[in-house]
C-alpha cells in the first residue's frame, strides 16, 4: 500500500478500535439480506440498512476496517442530502452512526459506473486491448490520465462471491434489463450526480475519479440507493499533488479502497484462489485514508468518542431505542 500520512495520535485511536469492528449482525428481524458490506433487513415497505466494517475487494469479503461503517454511512447521508435536487433518495431516518431506515426500492439489474480518468480495472483491460463496454478509447492513453469528459462503463450485478462483468449499452437493452428510455434517464442522472460530486470534491482539495451508482424504482420513480461517493464505491485522489506525481510516473495519492486493491495485486492476488491475510498495519493505514476522506468531504472532525467501542452493542441499543424487536 502506498504511503499514507498518519499521525501517532490517529494511529493509536485506530489501533484501539481494531478489536471492536462490526463484522456482522444477526437480529431476529425478517427478510435479512447480507451484502458485501451491508446487512439489510427488509420489513415490508421499508428496510433497515446496517453498514458494517467489512472490507471487500475483487468481490470477496476479506477483513474488517476500524470505523469504516460509520465513515461510509455518514458520507452517503451527506451526498444523499447534497444531491436531493438531482434525484430522489429513499432515506427515512438515521438511527445511528451505522444504521438508517429507508424505503424499499426495486433495484435495477446493472451497476452504473462513471469514470473521469483511466485507472483500475479499465486500465488493466485497456492494456489487454479488451473492449467489453462497446465504446472506443483512443490509442496511447497513459494510466491515471483524465478523459476529455466522463464515460459510462456499466457492469452486471453478480451474486456475492462472483465477479461483476462489463456490459455494453446495446446488451443492456437487447437483454431487456432496461428500456432505452430508462437507460437514457439513468445515464443523464448519473452524469449529473458525478458532476456535482466532482465540483464539491475539487472545492475540498480532491479529485473524484470514478464511482459506482446503484439505482432503484418505486413504481415509475427513480431513486438513488445504496452508498454514494464513498471510498468504497469511488476513487478519490489528492488534487494538489496529482499532476506532479503522475508526471514522475507515480500513482496519485489515494483516499479510497484502491489502496488495498493495489496491495493485494502486489501479493499476486486478483480475486482468484486463496486471498492473503491482511496485516493489522494495512488495516490501520486504510482506516486512516477513509477517515481523512471523511474529514475532507464533510469538512468536520471525525467523532472518535462517539464511534469508538463495541459497535455491535451500539447498533443494538439504537434499534431497541427505535422500538425494533431484535431478539
Amino acid at each position: 500500500m502506498q504511503d499514507i500520512e498518519i499521525t501517532y495520535n490517529l494511529k493509536e485511536k485506530i489501533k484501539k478500535q481494531i478489536d471492536y469492528t462490526l463484522k456482522e449482525t444477526n437480529f431476529s428481524l425478517a427478510g435479512k439480506y447480507t451484502g458485501k458490506v451491508r446487512d439489510v433487513y427488509n420489513l415490508g415497505e421499508k428496510s433497515i440498512f446496517i453498514t458494517t466494517d467489512r472490507l471487500s475487494a475483487f468481490d470477496r469479503v476479506l477483513t474488517t476496517i476500524p470505523f469504516k461503517g460509520h465513515v461510509l454511512n455518514e458520507i452517503s447521508l451527506f451526498w444523499y442530502d447534497y444531491t436531493k435536487d438531482i434525484v430522489k433518495n429513499p432515506v427515512l431516518e438515521r438511527l445511528g452512526s451505522n444504521t438508517i431506515v429507508s424505503l424499499q426500492c426495486k433495484p435495477i439489474p446493472i451497476e452504473v459506473i462513471i469514470r473521469g480518468y483511466i485507472t483500475g480495472s479499465l486500465w488493466r483491460d485497456y492494456q489487454k486491448n479488451k473492449n467489453d463496454y462497446g465504446i472506443s478509447l483512443p490509442d496511447g492513453l497513459k494510466e491515471f490520465e483524465k478523459f476529455p469528459k466522463p464515460i459510462f462503463t456499466p457492469s452486471t450485478k453478480a451474486e456475492q462471491g462472483k465477479h461483476d462483468t462489463p456490459i455494453s449499452e446495446q446488451e443492456i437493452i437487447s437483454s431487456n434489463l432496461l428500456t432505452k428510455s430508462q437507460l437514457e434517464h439513468i445515464k443523464e442522472t448519473a452524469f449529473n450526480l458525478f458532476a456535482a460530486g466532482q465540483k464539491h470534491a475539487q472545492n475540498h482539495g480532491l479529485l473524484l475519479v470514478d464511482t459506482k451508482y446503484e439505482f432503484g424504482y418505486i413504481r415509475d420513480t427513480l431513486y438513488l440507493i445504496d452508498e454514494v461517493h464513498t471510498p468504497d464505491s469511488s476513487r478519490f485522489w489528492h488534487e494538489e499533488s496529482y499532476l506532479d506525481l503522475i508526471s514522475h510516473g507515480q500513482a496519485p495519492k489515494m483516499f479510497d479502497k484502491e489502496n488495498i486493491r493495489r496491495w493485494l495485486l502486489e501479493q499476486g492476488y486478483a480475486g482468484e484462489g486463496q486471498a492473503p491475510s491482511i496485516p493489522d498495519e494495512e488495516r490501520i493505514l486504510l482506516a486512516a485514508a477513509y477517515l481523512q476522506l471523511y474529514e475532507k468531504i464533510l469538512d468536520r472532525t471525525f467523532p472518535f468518542e462517539k464511534s469508538s467501542g463495541d459497535v455491535l452493542f451500539k447498533v443494538k441499543q439504537e434499534l431497541l431505542k427505535a422500538r425494533y424487536k431484535i431478539g
